[in-house]
């Protein structure tokens, strides 16, 4: 993948997966899904999201389980 010289290659990974920039914004159950899925690909660290989005670890852990929990049934769907 090319990026732009104006651009750092973190900020277009963070790009890549449309992270919102600040925690002001609404949290809508696919915007969670793409912070869990960017922390858990490593994209940016937990300690980052946490301080970005103003995160507790209890509210990260409930995203990653309701991320986790939306794969799975969309994981069966396909199977059916």
């Amino acid at each position: 993948m090319a990026y732009p010289r104006d651009i750092s290659i973190a900020d277009a990974i963070k790009s890549y997966y449309a992270l919102p920039k600040t925690h002001r914004v609404h949290w809508s159950k696919a915007r969670k899904g793409q912070v869990v899925r960017a922390v858990r690909e490593g994209a940016i660290s937990f300690h980052e999201a946490r301080e970005r989005y103003l995160l507790s670890r209890s509210e990260f852990e409930q995203w990653e389980a309701e991320y986790l929990a939306e794969r799975g049934n969309a994981a069966t769907m396909q199977d059916a």
